[in-house]
């Protein structure tokens, strides 16, 4: 287990004993029963100034405000689109949070079932009612190009400290890459390039919890 000036990223167990809340304040993913903290689920323990949380390895993906996500629109109504997040319940997007004048009625004109996006969470505060916009820059209908699925936990390693991963992703396969925080990849480019940038996803979510995993990535993309 980590300890004062230590990192580790020690697999836990449903119900593991994690420390003491003498010691250490219980976080997400945890719960306390005679002053103990134990694991809720299955994942990855992480102690940030003496709080105790555990990251899930598999998992839907819980929406936060102002996460950019890929959504896949599923449902078309008069004034608002049902889009799939990868959420536990699809998100909102409102004829008013697009970057179009569209008539109430015309909704399918503009985007319809199965239509890919690029959009930002407006607000999440239950999760029956999240509401996505598409004004904001950058944020567009997706034309092209290939979805890839991930574990929304997985994203963070994909991305890499300071996006030294998809930096890499990019760099050895001259494939455009977006990386959505629901754990939805998309990527434009050679039939080549975009197989390399799914074996190099999956070497990561097999992985993501060892150490040289940056390493092992880099070989796989340079073919070696």
């Amino acid at each position: 287990m980590q300890r004062k000036g230590k990192v580790t990223r020690e697999l836990v167990l449903p119900s593991q004993l994690l420390g003491d809340t003498k010691k250490y304040k219980a976080g997400v993913g945890t719960f306390v029963e005679d002053g103990k903290i134990y694991a809720e689920r299955l994942g990855i323990l992480n102690i940030k100034d003496n709080v105790i949380t555990v990251t899930p390895l598999r998992g839907k993906y819980e929406p936060k405000a102002g996460d950019v996500v890929v959504g896949i629109v599923i449902e078309v109504g008069a004034a608002v689109w049902m889009v799939d997040i990868n959420a536990i319940y699809p998100a909102f997007l409102h004829i008013n949070e697009v970057p179009w004048f569209v008539e109430v009625g015309n909704t399918s004109k503009f985007l319809n079932y199965g239509d890919v996006i690029l959009a930002k969470v407006k607000s999440a505060g239950e999760p029956d009612k999240v509401q996505i916009t598409l004004k904001d820059r950058g944020l567009h209908k997706i034309n092209g190009g290939t979805l890839i699925e991930t574990e929304p936990t997985k994203v963070p390693r994909i991305i890499g400290k300071n996006a030294s991963m998809i930096t890499a992703l990019k760099r050895y396969t001259n494939c455009r890459i977006f990386v959505g925080r629901n754990g939805r990849i998309w990527a434009d480019g050679t039939p080549e390039g975009i197989q390399k940038i799914e074996r190099a996803i999956r070497l990561i979510e097999r992985e993501a919890h060892t150490y040289g995993l940056t390493e092992r990535v880099l070989a796989l993309l340079k073919g070696e």
